[in-house]
Order: C-alpha cells, then structure tokens, then sequence
C-alpha cells in the first residue's frame, strides 16, 4: 500500500509555523499542540477528581490558574470544566486517550484543530498586551490563565513567565487576524 504525502498545516497556512522577531518581542506561532476540553458530568466530582489525579499526575487547577507536569499541562474553563494540552506529536488522538483514562466520569472533546496557539515571549510582551485587550498582564503571575477578548476574538491567555512569556488560543478559523492583531500592537509599541 503507497504511503500518504499528506503534511499537516499550521494556522497561518504556512508551509513552517511563522515566527515575527521585534525588539524586545518574538511571537511564535505554536502548531504543536494537542488539546481537548474535559467536563466532569453531574454527580461524579468525588470520583472525576481522584481519577484525574492519577491520569495526569496532579490535581486539575482552580479558577485562573494552570496547571502542568508531565506529558500535560491543564487549565480552568468554567465550574467543572478545563483545557487540556499535550505535545501534539505524542498525542495526536488527546481525546481519546483521556476518554480512556476518565473512563465516563467526564464528558471530552478533541478542540485541537479548533484553536491556533501564538507564543508571545519578551519583556515587551506586557507592553504590546495593553494595545491588544484590557487584559493586565503585568499583574499575571506564573501558572495563570484567563479568556479576554482580542481584536473582537474570544481567546485564552496564559501566563508561563510573569511579565514575559505567555500564550494566546484563539479560534483557527481566525488565526490569520488573531495574528495581524498580535503584530500590528506589537508593530505600533516596538516600532
């Protein structure tokens, strides 16, 4: 049987994921990404919790906070609600590896190639978000994560360093504005 010549293509719809270099600022466009939303269904908290406990090594985080260790890194959606990612190159099929894992303690759906993911890394970072959202960066601590609103697109941003490195998903379908949104502010500060 002839092997596929399929590629996978990132967001911008490159033939590599884009990187934007200011001073002070890279934005990185982040296609490796595996992720699923997880919802604990009515009446099995107790359980759901201890369950996924074990499967990702440490306990799912609490309003505006991220969570990581391992393969997984997971963060608070709504009450009983979280995203969680992985490194798409070992877990391609996240959805149905965490199904397993919560068995039907929780309801999950495969979000990977719903969402676009940009690295916005550098001490400008906080600078740049003042122009994007009415988001305050600066007073993000590490392991911190929100939904704001970018450039009229409701997004997640998480904190990874304070002051310097952060995340942005946003829809897929909007990746190319998303972008254009995150350089034009980046543009307009560093010039």
């Amino acid at each position: 049987m002839p092997e596929h010549r399929l590629k996978p293509i990132p967001p911008l719809a490159g033939n590599t994921p884009r990187t934007d270099l200011f001073a002070g600022l890279t934005v990185t466009e982040n296609p490796d990404l595996a992720l699923a939303s997880i919802a604990c269904r009515l009446g099995q908290e107790i359980a759901f919790s201890a369950v996924a406990k074990k499967a990702f090594g440490f306990a799912l985080p609490g309003p505006g906070l991220v969570t990581g260790m391992g393969d997984y890194t997971a963060f608070w959606t709504g009450p009983d609600q979280w995203m969680v990612e992985a490194a798409f190159a070992s877990h391609e099929d996240i959805a149905a590896i965490l199904k397993a894992a919560l068995k039907s303690m929780a309801s999950v759906t495969e979000q990977t190639d719903g969402w676009a993911r940009f690295d916005v890394q550098g001490s400008a970072a906080p600078t740049v978000f003042e122009r994007l959202c009415n988001l305050d960066t600066r007073a993000m601590e590490n392991g911190s994560a929100t939904r704001t609103s970018i450039d009229h697109l409701g997004c997640f941003v998480i904190c990874r360093k304070r002051g310097e490195d952060f995340s942005v998903l946003g829809p897929r379908s909007s990746a190319g504005s998303l972008h254009h949104a995150i350089t034009t502010a980046a543009t307009s500060v560093l010039g």
